[in-house]
């Protein structure tokens, strides 16, 4: 369904940020885009949902194609309308907005606006909390009830894919999993398409069907998720672990990163 075919990005025709980036995501299943800080995996979403231009990025080199149409020239709601939606890492809800009011705005790009009040009701099956505080301002909604809320927003679009950036930021532990639990419930029952960004390597290639590896704005190492749960370099670097399974010292995880043996 999507493809990025060696795609540059560079900033304010000077800074290279993305060097010939290359991946896919198969209609109906997650995609794991897995790496460190700054090693570009939001430059990679931001390169699908458009919105580099606001930021004085560009796709230099390559194309991005979405069911066979090139996506890299559209400014970003146009790109919404083709069916892709990115929720942001960090929550970003209007604040002084109510629950309702938050949902609403998710469907400015639909045309059917009759039909915009029965899907914030199927958001409120989907998110329970979300209903019993469908009035309450937004700022005012915990982390993970505000984590909820921006994939319900974002899914009043009526995607057909959704670029989901660092949904486990900051949230509680039980709160990752209901999280991801609702990521997993986007694939098996609306078939939705998923390019999920995680720090949280565990948990992302737990829920996804193939998983791809960054660093320093390159694509590293790519397989089915469950071959890469069992990459010995995936474990090291990752989880922490090393060939026994037992869980390595942090000194240790900083020296294997300065070697990584995957770019050597």
């Amino acid at each position: 369904m999507l493809a990025l075919n060696n795609i540059e990005v560079v900033y304010d025709n000077a800074i290279l940020v993305l060097r010939g980036v290359s991946l896919a995501a198969k209609a109906g299943q997650i995609t794991a885009l897995l790496g460190a800080n700054g090693a570009g995996k939001t430059t990679t979403l931001k390169a699908i949902s458009g919105l580099l231009h606001s930021e004085r990025g560009e796709v230099t080199k390559g194309s991005v194609e979405f069911a066979g149409e090139r996506l890299d020239r559209l400014p970003p709601h146009q790109v919404v309308e083709r069916g892709i939606v990115q929720v942001f890492e960090g929550r970003r809800v209007f604040a002084n907005l109510t629950v309702a009011e938050n949902l609403t705005a998710g469907a400015h790009t639909r045309r059917d606006r009759g039909t915009v009040k029965d899907s914030i009701d199927r958001i409120f099956e989907m998110f329970p909390a979300l209903a019993e505080r469908h009035n309450q301002a937004a700022g005012y909604l915990s982390g993970g009830e505000q984590q909820m809320l921006v994939i319900g927003r974002a899914l009043m679009s009526n995607p057909k894919m959704v670029l989901l950036d660092e949904p486990s930021l900051g949230l509680a532990p039980q709160l990752i999993e209901e999280i991801f639990a609702v990521i997993r419930r986007l694939k098996e029952e609306r078939h939705l398409t998923v390019l999920l960004v995680e720090q949280n390597a565990t948990l992302a290639l737990t829920i996804a069907d193939h998983g791809y590896v960054m660093e320093n704005g390159r694509i590293v190492l790519e397989g089915p998720a469950a071959a890469l749960q069992q990459n010995s370099d995936i474990k090291e670097f990752y989880l922490g672990l090393n060939e026994a399974g037992a869980r390595k010292s942090y000194r240790e995880v900083k020296h294997y990163r300065r070697r990584k043996r995957w770019l050597g």
